[in-house]
């Protein structure tokens, strides 16, 4: 794995192998929860729309209302970790998700539901960033460092589509609602636990930089609303994204200038780093959008039930977790650059391999078969661009990587949506009318991504070559 230069203090060295153990269970446990809340609630969409008759803009906001508070203040919820210490920012996040997890799952109309979905944004935007450096500083040692990191991957990269297999359980069994609700017992535990096993980092200097936060995330959030409603209102969309093409360039003047940036342009120095983040953009945006769109297509298309939905991700969230394994001894065989250009050609092969769908494909040979290649390509794609986003950081501002990665990973699943629901929704036509091409359109686009993904790797590598 790429390394990270570390400030320890002695507490943090001498942490017994077992609570060392707990604790990353618990960071782990916390990410999936959190990760699972972008998707648990995909195979139970046509129900929601029709329980709180939304119209299709409306039902795209379930998702992107977390996504826009998500998205929008992650690198705000990284700074306040590196200020107020990360395990009690951490700790203050999930108490706040499981909160509004609960208000979600009781929510008696769609006001209320949208608002307490952007309450969990909120939550997982302090609690999120603080997971990556905690691990960090509770793991000195390389390889043991490298195996965690993997495992960490691993679970963003699977999340989504566990959370299609969960959230299809219970929406046949019980009811969508208990997707929200299981974050409550959860949240509860993670909050004994956290305390105890989490050794609290160095608080990073006292100084705030309020014009860089303010910045930040009114461009970012603007960015993420324009995007997302550039479908539905295109003026409201475009008036967002001119104020996000005003606010972001704004901020890196005053990030140029702070004493204690947000987001240290320092970080955007290393090509490896910031090939890293682009890449990772590019490929969840492709999958987040295929978590999103197969869903519909397998039960409006298909007509599969919720469960079984779920059910056909299974060998994608199987791979996703295989990878942690499999890419620490295939990265010392062939290197990570060359590892990580193979992994994003296996997973645009996987990607147009899907898009050949059409309303007769057989399951294993059409579905089944393709998700496999890409949670082989995804799967590892996803652990090194993780390492890589980290490599080299100085320990100083390992909450503001650790921020950009989710940043990036956020903001990746915020695009592809956005743009694969534009292309679905001309694809569609006049009538509306769901179709098998429509979907198709949709995941050969998606393949596009992954293309401009092994474009960025292709850089990566040969700016490594030429280091050497």
């Amino acid at each position: 794995m790429a390394t990270l230069t570390t400030q320890t203090t002695p507490a943090m060295r001498n942490i017994a192998p077992t609570r060392r153990g707990i604790a990353l269970a618990v960071i782990l446990t916390s990410q999936l929860m959190m990760v699972l809340d972008t998707s648990i609630i995909t195979t139970a969409l046509p129900l929601v729309q029709r329980s709180f008759h939304l119209s299709t803009t409306g039902l795209a906001w379930v998702q992107s209302g977390y996504a826009l508070a998500f998205g929008g203040l992650l690198l705000l919820g990284a700074r306040a970790g590196d200020l107020f210490g990360r395990r009690r920012v951490f700790v203050a996040g999930v108490a706040l998700f499981s909160i509004a997890s609960l208000a979600t799952g009781l929510a008696p109309n769609s006001v209320l539901l949208l608002s307490a979905r952007a309450a969990q944004g909120v939550g997982a935007a302090a609690a999120i960033p603080s997971t990556l450096a905690l691990i960090l500083v509770s793991y000195p040692g390389v390889k043991e460092r490298a195996r965690a990191v993997a495992l960490y991957s691993a679970v963003g990269g699977a999340g989504g589509a566990l959370g299609n297999l969960v959230g299809g359980l219970f929406t046949e069994y019980l009811s969508w609602r208990w997707g929200m609700l299981v974050n409550v017992p959860i949240g509860a535990a993670v909050l004994v636990i956290a305390p105890r096993v989490l050794a609290e980092t160095p608080r990073q200097g006292s100084r705030f930089d309020l014009a860089g936060a303010l910045t930040l995330t009114l461009g970012m959030t603007a960015l993420v609303f324009g995007l997302t409603e550039l479908e539905a209102t295109r003026a409201i969309a475009v008036a967002a994204l001119a104020a996000a093409a005003v606010l972001l360039p704004a901020s890196v003047l005053v990030e140029r200038r702070a004493a204690a940036p947000i987001v240290p342009l320092a970080l955007f120095r290393s090509v490896e780093r910031s090939g890293a983040y682009l890449g990772r953009i590019l490929i969840v945006g492709a999958m987040f959008s295929l978590f999103y769109f197969l869903s519909q297509y397998l039960q409006n298309v298909r007509g599969f039930t919720p469960l079984a939905t779920g059910a056909a991700f299974i060998p994608l969230t199987g791979l996703f977790f295989a990878m942690a394994y499999v890419v620490p001894v295939l990265s010392r065989v062939i290197g990570r650059p060359v590892l990580l250009l193979a992994s994003l050609v296996v997973a645009t092969l996987g990607m147009l391999w899907l898009s050949r769908l059409d309303a007769s494909t057989g399951f294993w040979a059409g579905v089944v078969l393709p998700l496999i290649v890409l949670g082989v390509g995804q799967g590892i794609a996803i652990i090194l661009l993780t390492g890589s986003g980290m490599s080299d950081v100085p320990a100083e501002i390992a909450g503001a990587a650790s921020g950009l990665v989710n940043t990036a990973h956020q903001l990746g699943g915020t695009i592809g949506l956005a743009v694969l629901t534009i292309v679905f929704t001309a694809a569609l036509g006049p009538s509306g009318h769901l179709t098998a091409a429509a979907f198709s359109t949709v995941f050969g686009v998606a393949t596009l991504f992954y293309g401009l993904a092994v474009v960025v790797a292709v850089v990566m590598l040969i700016a490594k070559r030429n280091r050497a």
